[in-house]
């Protein structure tokens, strides 16, 4: 495939295939794996990744709402895809695709219940977390108002982990455990059957496997971004230097002239800036890409479009390749730089990039 675009997100299948048997491997043989695909897949593009995890043995899709479980539904998708937020506007699109809903609420409840169609839903329950979710003392007005709603396919209750990635919050995680545990043993004896359950995310995959129930939901880890030296990134951000300028000392740079150069130097612009998700934070040297094996320095403020880098101690010219992150650069490094997480540097990328998939 011949590519056109000066800056693509190249995303490597294999890696992909690779993260997804490792933590499999982690799991008991009939343990079901929910594959979270929200955000367009933490963006790295959720048609070709979804299509793929499926093929390898993924048993259900985690998204965000009616519009992305639609989108993959409509690609061609036929495992079951769950909507974390169904809304309450949206279920007529939910029923035509065949969508499982996540039922925190009970005024979702009523409204899809009431619908009086054939549904797949998934019960929420907060077990700490104080999001979404029904609060463990509403679990036996809850299995009363199910058996209202014989159309309701009960495929699973779950819970989520608040803090599995922080050794410090240990203590608060066991005790999140131990209320889904409660919930549960209480909450089937209300139902008088059973269902799946899960709670597990990545790092309570590779934290507190003890923990382990039906099913498991592995987001940030099938991309490769976790404490864990198995688990590869599956993303390379790349561009181009598309101008080598030369410079003298005095010569000011960028928005507010904020950088001024102390001698005389080459810079190097990249046609990669806040708008396709380069987080301004990483202006004024903060941030660095890679230029031939090198790391060269951000300097200036960064534009909405384009950056500035220092090329002064490198050989570059005009075409050459510019690694924004990947195996040189990590988005886990970036992001202890920024201060964040990295499910906030892959969910900012412009989808004007061009996404570019490889198994190699």
């Amino acid at each position: 495939m011949e590519i056109i675009h000066e800056t693509i997100l190249e995303v490597n299948i294999n890696r992909l295939k690779s993260n997804f048997n490792y933590l499999k491997g982690k799991l008991k043989a009939k343990t079901k794996i929910i594959a979270v695909m929200k955000a367009y897949a933490y963006g790295h593009g959720d048609i070709i990744l979804a299509k793929k995890l499926e093929e390898i043995g993924v048993h259900a899709l985690w998204v965000a709402d009616f519009e992305e479980g639609s989108r993959l539904r409509e690609s061609g998708i036929h495992i079951p895809i769950i909507i974390a937020n169904p809304g309450t506007k949206s279920t007529k699109k939910i029923i035509d695709n065949k969508l499982d809903v996540v039922i925190y609420n009970f005024k979702l409840l009523q409204l899809y219940g009431g619908l009086n169609k054939e549904i797949c839903i998934h019960i929420k329950f907060n077990t700490g977390m104080n999001r979404y979710g029904f609060n463990p003392d509403e679990r036996e007005l809850l299995a009363k108002a199910l058996l209202k709603y014989p159309k309701l396919k009960l495929q699973s209750i779950c819970s989520h982990l608040a803090a599995t990635e922080n050794p410090k919050k240990d203590e608060f995680t066991n005790k999140q455990f131990l209320v889904f545990d409660v919930i549960c043993t209480a909450f089937f004896r209300e139902l008088g059957y059973e269902v799946d359950r899960h709670i597990l995310n990545t790092n309570g995959v590779l934290r507190f496997e003890k923990n382990e129930c039906e099913m498991v939901r592995l987001g940030i880890g099938l991309y490769g971004v976790a404490d864990d030296n198995h688990l590869q990134q599956i993303g390379t951000l790349k561009s181009v230097v598309t101008q080598v300028r030369k410079i003298t000392q005095g010569n000011q740079i960028g928005y507010n002239a904020s950088f001024v150069a102390s001698t005389d130097m080459q810079i190097g612009i990249i046609p990669f800036g806040y708008a396709d998700g380069l987080n301004r934070k990483l202006s004024a040297k903060n941030g660095v890409v890679i230029i031939n094996n090198t790391p060269c320095p951000i300097i200036g403020k960064i534009s909405m479009d384009s950056c500035i880098v220092d090329l002064s101690h490198i050989a570059a010219k005009a075409g050459d390749e510019v690694i924004i992150f990947g195996k040189e650069n990590t988005v886990l490094s970036i992001a202890k730089k920024l201060d964040t997480i990295p499910y906030e540097i892959f969910a900012t990328l412009n989808r004007r990039i061009k996404r570019v998939y490889a198994d190699y």
